[in-house]
C-alpha cells in the first residue's frame, strides 16, 4: 500500500465488540476514528475520506463504496460478509477481509447450551419453580415438561465448515449419531454426506452452521418443516434469514417441532412486529441476542485478527480476503 501520509482508518460500530476487548495499536502511521454506532444515513459521510473502513454489522452499499474515493480496504470484524457489496468492492479495487476460525469453541458450546436447555426443559422448569409450582406440587419433584437424554439421538448438521465440524465433535463425544448435509439442491457431496431431505426426516436435532446467501436464504420453510418426522429441535446459531420465521412460529405452535433455539433473527434487535414475539413465552423456544460468538476469549481473538488483517494489507500482503 503506497501512501505517504497517515492512513485514515474508520471503525463504524465499535460498540458491537465488548469494551473489555482490547484493540491492539495499528502498527503504522494512522488517524483512527471510532464510532460506537453508525446509522445508514451517516455511512457515506463517515467513510468519505477513509483509506480503511472497519465494520461489523454496518451495511456498506455500492453507493457508499463508490463515494469513498480513497477507500482501499474494508476490514469486516466478523465472518459473514453479506453486509458489504462485494461486487462494488471488486469494481473499485477495494480489498475485503473477514475474521476466520475464531469462534470454533464459543459457537458450538452455545449451540449445545441451547440443545441441553431445550431437551431438558431447563428454562421451563426454572420458571415454574419461580412461579411456585414446586411448592404447589407437594412432593420432591414434578414432571410438567418432558426431559430427554441426548445419547443415542441423531443430530443433523447443515454446513460442514469449522463450526459445523466442531459441533459434530461435541455431539460425537456425547454419544449422538451425526449426519452432515449441505444446503438443499446439492447432490454432489459424496458418500459421507446425507441428502438434505433425508437429514430432515432422520434428525432429532437440526443445527444450522451455514452462511446466508442466495442458495441458503429461507433454507428451512414450510415444506422443510413438513419433512421433520421426528419433531426435532431446530437450532440456529448461524445467520438470521436461514429459516422462514413465520413458518417456524407456526411449526412450534402446531407441535411440528419440539423446540427451537435461536441466537439470530432477520432483524436485530427484534422490532415490535417480529414473528418471534408471538413465541417468546413458549416453553419450547429460546432466543439469545446474537451472542453465540461472544465469549471473552473469542472476542479478543477476533480483535487481534482484525488488526492483523489490516496490518498485513498495509504491509503489502493480503490475508483472509473475501472474494465473490
Amino acid at each position: 500500500m503506497n501512501v505517504s501520509r497517515p492512513l485514515n482508518v474508520v471503525f463504524l460500530d465499535r460498540g458491537t465488540i465488548s469494551q473489555q476487548t482490547v484493540l491492539k495499536e495499528l502498527p503504522f502511521e494512522h488517524c483512527l476514528q471510532v464510532f460506537d454506532r453508525t446509522r445508514p444515513a451517516d455511512v457515506a459521510t463517515r467513510i468519505r475520506e477513509a483509506d480503511v473502513v472497519i465494520t461489523n454489522k454496518v451495511r456498506l452499499s455500492a453507493e457508499d463504496i463508490g463515494e469513498a474515493k480513497n477507500l482501499q480496504m474494508i476490514a469486516i470484524a466478523a465472518t459473514g460478509s453479506d453486509n458489504v457489496d462485494l461486487h462494488a468492492c471488486a469494481s473499485h479495487g477495494v480489498v475485503v477481509s473477514n475474521i476466520r476460525n475464531y469462534a470454533t469453541n464459543t459457537v458450538p458450546e452455545h449451540t449445545f447450551a441451547l440443545i441441553f436447555a431445550l431437551r431438558r426443559n431447563l428454562v421451563a422448569y426454572s420458571e415454574a419453580v419461580r412461579a411456585g409450582r414446586w411448592l404447589e406440587s407437594g412432593q420432591f419433584c414434578f414432571f410438567d415438561f418432558p426431559i430427554k437424554d441426548l445419547r443415542g439421538s441423531t443430530i443433523g448438521i447443515i454446513g460442514d465448515g469449522a463450526l459445523g465440524r466442531a459441533t459434530a465433535d461435541i455431539a460425537k463425544a456425547l454419544g449422538l449419531r451425526v449426519l452432515f448435509s449441505a444446503h438443499k439442491g446439492r447432490a454432489d457431496m459424496g458418500p459421507l454426506y446425507t441428502a438434505f431431505d433425508h437429514l430432515l426426516e432422520e434428525a432429532d436435532i437440526v443445527s444450522l452452521h451455514c452462511p446466508l446467501n442466495a442458495a441458503t436464504r429461507n433454507l428451512i420453510g414450510e415444506a422443510e418443516f413438513g419433512r421433520m418426522k421426528r419433531k426435532p429441535i431446530l437450532v440456529n446459531t448461524a445467520r438470521g434469514g436461514l429459516v422462514d420465521e413465520v413458518a417456524l412460529v407456526r411449526a412450534l405452535k402446531n407441535n411440528v417441532i419440539s423446540g427451537a433455539g435461536f441466537d439470530v433473527a432477520t432483524q436485530e434487535p427484534l422490532p415490535s412486529d417480529h414473528p418471534f414475539n408471538e413465541i417468546l413465552g413458549h416453553p419450547g423456544f429460546l432466543l439469545t441476542p446474537h451472542v453465540a460468538w461472544a465469549s471473552d476469549e473469542a472476542m479478543q481473538g477476533l480483535a487481534d485478527q482484525l488488526i492483523d488483517n489490516i496490518a498485513a494489507f498495509v504491509q503489502g500482503a493480503q490475508v483472509n480476503v473475501v472474494t465473490l
